[in-house]
């Protein structure tokens, strides 16, 4: 783990991290400034979002570089949330982490031109070539996590580069839930998450979790620092709103994990 972060308590509550790509994807279609992406990373948090990400692509075909900039500026003001700052390292990622410093940065294996992130690092073909941007990032305080499939076995790979966390693509999982599949895809990400935590790494998880399988996610997978949300609970803002939203979300985290 970085030693220059905190460690963290093995059985915390797990944190929200809501992603507003989405925001600011539905503002770029005009040239108003609306919705206004910090205002809405503003309401999340005030509703008891315990963090925010951003995936800022190379195209800026929602988040944009002033986005980037202005979150920084507003987390500043919310000392107790997290700045998650992912996308490909070989990119435009570590301009922002070396400029800004967030508290996490998600490292994903995705081209500029791909529609969304649908899978993780190939380590044994690609650890070695992150070893050194995993160590720059340390060396800035920036917690490192790496978005992997749900394998166990590469679990030990992540922690030999020296990766804090690992994400783990859940999009497998949430296309499974409610289907008979459900049950042997929970146990492929217990076992990931049971591996990277038995080598000393944190749990994050992403993609497509929503209202209806966040819980089941989170009862069947043990130790999960943080799960991070976007187009989901950006859609259930257009019927509940932000702050409702929030803490619909927060409240299946916590009957979760009662």
């Amino acid at each position: 783990m970085n030693p220059l972060i905190a460690s963290e308590p093995p059985h915390a509550a797990t944190a929200l991290s809501v992603n507003v790509n989405k925001v600011a994807q539905l503002r770029n279609t005009r040239h108003l400034g609306i919705p206004s992406v910090v205002g809405a990373a503003r309401l999340c948090l005030e509703a008891g979002a315990d963090g925010i990400t951003v995936h800022p692509r190379p195209d800026e075909r929602h988040i944009r570089a002033r986005d980037v900039h202005d979150l920084a500026e507003l987390l500043r003001q919310w000392p107790q949330a997290e700045y998650n700052l992912e996308g490909n390292p070989y990119h435009n990622l570590m301009g922002f982490v070396r400029e800004l410093r967030p508290h996490q940065c998600t490292f994903v294996p995705d081209s500029s031109d791909q529609f969304t992130s649908d899978h993780g690092w190939d380590l044994a073909a690609d650890g070695e070539r992150l070893r050194p941007l995993i160590q720059e990032a340390q060396a800035l305080g920036v917690r490192v996590s790496l978005f992997m499939d749900p394998v166990p076995e590469a679990m030990a790979l992540a922690r030999a580069v020296g990766a804090d966390r690992v994400e783990l693509y859940t999009e497998p999982y949430a296309a499974a839930h409610g289907r008979a599949e459900q049950g042997a895809q929970l146990a492929r990400f217990a076992a990931a998450a049971a591996a990277a935590q038995a080598r000393g790494l944190g749990v994050n998880a992403g993609h497509d979790l929503n209202r209806d399988n966040l819980g089941d996610f989170l009862r069947g997978v043990a130790g999960v620092a943080e799960v991070s949300i976007g187009h989901a609970l950006i859609a259930d803002a257009l019927e509940f709103g932000l702050p409702e939203t929030v803490r619909l979300y927060q409240r299946c985290i916590r009957l979760a994990q009662r």
